[in-house]
């Protein structure tokens, strides 16, 4: 991390990214990204490398990666601001998590109420009783993920 970003350190930081990406078997087809000036020739090269497709936002279009911008805003909210983060592995392991609670377990409403990726093989067919509720705690407590028991 750092609070002066170059072009040398994005681009290093692009080259980890595909690395760990490429760790994990992930195939990253497109990349979306704004057009400031720290993203320069060696950080489209290190994505194009790896197959990916560069896709810029339009200019003057400040709405446009207003879901992006979203997802930073309610993962602020309600993860990272109510957290003392001590150091990039805590930050990274924390986000991991809240990823996944993100993805797999917080409503959305856009989803009529359901998560992302919410499997249908889990879904009862009948509503879940109180006494059949179990209440699990994520990072510490500070997001609680209900499960039939």
């Amino acid at each position: 991390m750092t609070t002066n970003p170059t072009r040398d350190w994005v681009t290093q930081c692009a080259r980890k990214v595909t690395e760990d990406l490429r760790d994990a078997a992930v195939t990253v087809r497109y990349l979306l990204r704004d057009r400031d000036d720290k993203f320069g020739p060696g950080f489209d090269a290190v994505w194009q490398e790896e197959g990916a497709t560069i896709l810029r936002s339009p200019v003057r279009a400040p709405d446009a990666n207003a879901v992006a911008e979203r997802w930073v805003r309610t993962a602020r909210s309600e993860c990272t601001d109510r957290l003392l983060v001590l150091n990039e592995g805590h930050l990274r392991r924390v986000l991991v998590r809240y990823v996944r609670h993100y993805n797999e377990h917080r409503p959305h409403r856009g989803l009529a109420l359901r998560p992302p990726l919410r499997h249908t093989a889990s879904m009862r067919s009948k509503p879940a009783t109180i006494a059949s509720v179990r209440r699990q705690e994520v990072l510490g407590g500070l997001i609680n993920e209900y499960h039939a028991a």
